[in-house]
């Protein structure tokens, strides 16, 4: 016998934009069923830095002088080829009221930096802060019995353990190897997690992305919505006028879901569906050229839309945002494993140049913006990968990504394939097949630019977002040093995302598109699922859950409004 549930919203995918619009819709008294088809909720947002880009909250604001004006002037210059006006407005309408309720409304708690610049502060209206903020660290222990259903740090992303957080807690961990107070600091941190693994079997301090979604579940939780983890949403069910009325459960609540009010879909986007993959991404129409470690992006809540008469919009400038990834094996089973080279390419001391050994981009981007510059930079090759470069003082100080420093071995990165040494320029070049007179010349020319602390070539270390990713206590330039001392060490990166900005077609109000232009009735899409409200723009720091975090609010406040709407039609 069939199990028929019966709900008011059923949300596909348990990441900040399912929650936020579960909490919001149970705010006002809705019942409410999110299924994740993982078995841990928080997808990709518990693995995430936790950041969200939304300028125009109250605090921000007032303290920076921030203004609509300026906050619509970058996101225009940003994408100004596919500038969403309409999505923009209800986005920056919805900021100050959203933020408002999950502060004084839920479990969650922000933090505000004075610091966070925008990705491209030579363009107008960037700020150097106020628009991105922070999630508080969180005790798992709050989500009681469910606690081990939170989403797993991203191994390779963690130190020993901890997963420090993105500022004064990980400049400790940068100085470690450097500063007493800050080995105090980080021995303090591992002790304290170490215990609580041992004790709990897993961190109790969460950080992050982790820590938001702590929250947030425990908030959905004490409003009654009832979090499904391993619970795919098989097929949606419609009427016979084509509208969505509920879905097909497999795994742990299989059975048929009755949704009075319709369906949400926001269970990440399709990075990871090798199909539409192909389709969408120029860089990889043959397979084999990207990497994603995102959580869930299998394009599951893409092909359901579409099986219900909905399309996919790429009329976006980036149909992804880029984020360079080393691939590397597990040494027992040899599974692959990824990290995302998001935070410390811009450090000083290290370079990417490609197979020729030439740099061709300034490093001290942001993640998607250098992943740009690496993707058009191999625009005609078959093969997209890069080299991050780096010398004995590069690797002593700072490690290069999952590589740690001194004083950790590292015998263990050059067997899982993750670190190359050469014990020259020239060494190094042959042992990873880059052209040596290229790599010396490049390097010889660097050298020149980072004594003299001004990169000729690309301008590295010339913004203040560029010294956000550099080490501010470097001088003459906190991006900028030479590298001369040998042994010298290489770490191979290819092309991986943080979600996509291709999605779902969805109007201002998340309502999904057909291919016609008509509304699918009852069927809605937030979050990394739908298509991106900036254009394909990356402007700074949460640029996914920003938006996710308020369209997800939104959706949820006026879903009453909305299926109204709806029946008016259909009585008329």
């Amino acid at each position: 016998m069939t199990t028929t549930y019966n709900c008011d919203l059923l949300i596909v995918g348990s990441g900040v934009a399912g929650l936020a619009a579960a909490i919001r819709a149970a705010h006002d008294g809705l019942n409410v069923i999110v299924a994740e088809k993982s078995p841990h909720f928080g997808g990709t947002t518990a693995l995430s830095a936790g950041w969200s880009w939304v300028p125009g909250n109250r605090k921000g604001a007032a303290a920076t002088g921030d203004t609509r004006a300026e906050a619509e002037e970058y996101l225009r210059a940003l994408a100004p080829d596919s500038y969403n006006a309409k999505g923009v407005a209800g986005f920056l309408d919805t900021v100050p009221e959203a933020i408002d309720f999950f502060e004084n409304d839920t479990d969650v708690v922000f933090s505000y930096p004075e610091k966070a610049p925008d990705y491209q502060m030579d363009l107008p209206g960037a700020k150097l802060g106020g628009r991105a903020i922070l999630p508080s660290d969180a005790d798992v222990r709050m989500l009681g019995d469910r606690r081990k259903e939170i989403q797993p740090y991203l191994s390779s992303y963690t130190v020993f353990g901890y997963m420090p957080q993105v500022g004064p807690d990980l400049t400790q961990f940068l100085h470690a190897n450097q500063s007493p107070k800050s080995f105090t600091y980080v021995a303090a941190k591992l002790l304290k997690t170490w215990k609580d693994i041992a004790l709990h079997g897993q961190p109790i301090k969460r950080t992050n992305g982790s820590a938001l979604m702590v929250r947030m579940v425990r908030s959905a939780l004490d409003a009654g919505v009832r979090v499904w983890t391993g619970t795919p949403v098989q097929q949606l069910r419609t009427a016979a006028d084509g509208s969505v009325t509920g879905a097909v459960l497999g795994g742990k609540h299989a059975g048929l879901v009755n949704a009075k009010l319709g369906v949400v879909l926001a269970g990440g986007g399709f990075s990871a569906d090798d199909e539409l993959r192909q389709k969408y991404f120029a860089h990889d129409t043959l397979g084999g050229q990207h990497f994603t470690p995102t959580q869930g992006h299998d394009g599951s809540s893409a092909r359901m839309a579409m099986a219900a008469g909905g399309r996919i919009n790429d009329n976006v400038s980036s149909v992804a945002s880029w984020a360079p990834v080393t691939v590397f094996k597990y040494l027992r089973g040899g599974a692959q494993r990824l990290f995302p080279h998001l935070r410390q390419i811009g450090l000083p001391g290290m370079i990417t140049v490609d197979r020729d050994g030439k740099r061709f981009g300034n490093e001290a981007l942001s993640y998607h913006d250098f992943g740009r510059q690496m993707l058009d930079h191999h625009a005609n090759e078959q093969d997209v990968y890069a080299w991050i470069i780096g010398d004995k003082r590069l690797m002593d100080k700072y490690g290069i990504g999952y590589a740690k420093p001194w004083p950790v071995p590292r015998g263990f990165f050059h067997r899982i394939g993750y670190l190359h040494k050469g014990r020259s320029i020239a060494d190094l070049a042959a042992k990873i097949g880059v052209d040596p007179q290229g790599l010396e010349q490049t390097i010889e020319r660097f050298n020149r630019d980072a004594l003299a602390g001004k990169d000729t070539e690309f301008g590295r270390g010339s913004t203040a977002y560029n010294h956000f990713r550099g080490d501010m206590e470097h001088k003459p330039n906190p991006n900028l040093a030479p590298l001369a001392k040998g042994p010298f060490y290489a770490a191979k990166v290819q092309m991986g995302d943080i979600g996509t900005f291709a999605g779902i077609d969805v109007d201002d109000r998340s309502r999904v598109i057909r291919e016609d232009g008509s509304r699918i009735d009852g069927l809605y899409s937030v979050g990394a699922a739908a298509v991106s409200v900036f254009g394909g723009g990356y402007p700074g720091y949460g640029s996914h859950i920003g938006p996710a975090l308020v369209f997800g609010y939104r959706l949820g406040r006026d879903i009453l409004e909305l299926a109204g709407e709806t029946r008016e039609v259909r009585q008329r």
